[in-house]
């Protein structure tokens, strides 16, 4: 009786064992290919990196690899048009599956959403006014000093400005778009920006010609994801992997910047 007792006792252990265990729990792969669409949040103002058409579409090398992403995993994509600012809040309130949009992966944003291996590099350069007579970093000195809210380029800025003590004289923005109206406009003298963008803004305003590169170290940018989904962070790292080893990178590169395409990886680390 007693060992009949301590068998019922065993499975009965065995099943409460089994029903405690929690169920499995899909992630944001399995999400995006059950859903059938892969949102992306793309900034638009950062040409030729993502911008809009001359039909008002989205378009750029971070709206293209978007797509590439999306075809590889047999579903629709959706561009979810972002700010600089609004880049990690689209992933952290599940908004956007992804975001493709310069992003650097500091320590301190990686707190909050994670970050793919790099997919993209660029480095940091000022577009000025034509008549300022900037010609190099030390010219900025003292000068009206833009750039986009949330982006490195304002964080690095202003630790210089600091020293500097000219931070009175630094103008923040919500886009970069509005950053180059201000130095076309006079508003400011000189507008932080990345090296590919330059070409385009010089070719849109004659008011504004190209400015010194930054001091800071060359921007090494992620595709962003959620920072708990191991997973889905694992399948962008090995996209981006394929888009360099199939050549799509160059290619994209070489259409919407021109030249060859950056090294991604990093001196001294292991990808």
């Amino acid at each position: 009786m007693i060992k009949g007792f301590m068998k019922t006792l065993a499975l009965g252990g065995c099943l409460a064992a089994f029903v405690a265990q929690p169920a499995a729990q899909a992630d944001k792969l399995d999400d995006v290919i059950d859903e059938g669409v892969l949102r992306c949040g793309v900034v638009l103002d950062f040409p030729p990196i993502g911008y809009r058409d001359a039909n008002n579409e989205p378009a750029g090398f971070d709206v293209e690899y978007c797509k590439d992403l999306a075809a590889a995993l047999e579903v629709e994509h959706e561009i979810l048009p972002v700010t600089w600012a609004e880049r990690l809040p689209v992933i952290v309130t599940n908004s956007a599956d992804v975001v493709f949009g310069g992003t650097s992966d500091s320590l301190a944003r990686a707190k909050t959403v994670g970050f793919s291996i790099p997919y993209a590099i660029y480095y940091a350069q000022a577009v000025v006014g034509k008549e300022t007579g900037i010609k190099t970093f030390e010219d900025m000195k003292g000068k009206r000093v833009a750039a986009a809210v949330g982006t490195v380029p304002e964080q690095e800025f202003l630790k210089i400005a600091k020293e500097w003590g000219t931070e009175n004289l630094y103008q923040g923005y919500q886009s970069e778009n509005e950053v180059f109206l201000a130095v076309a406009q006079g508003k400011a003298d000189v507008g932080i920006t990345t090296n590919t963008a330059v070409k385009p803004i010089v070719e849109k305003y004659d008011t504004i010609v190209a400015g010194p590169r930054m001091p800071w170290t060359t921007d090494y940018t992620s595709v962003v994801g959620p920072r708990k989904d191991v997973t889905w962070l694992n399948y962008l790292n090995l996209f981006v992997t394929h888009q360099v080893r199939s050549g799509r990178y160059q290619e994209l590169w070489d259409a919407y910047v021109g030249g060859e395409a950056p090294e991604l990886r990093i001196p001294g680390v292991l990808y």
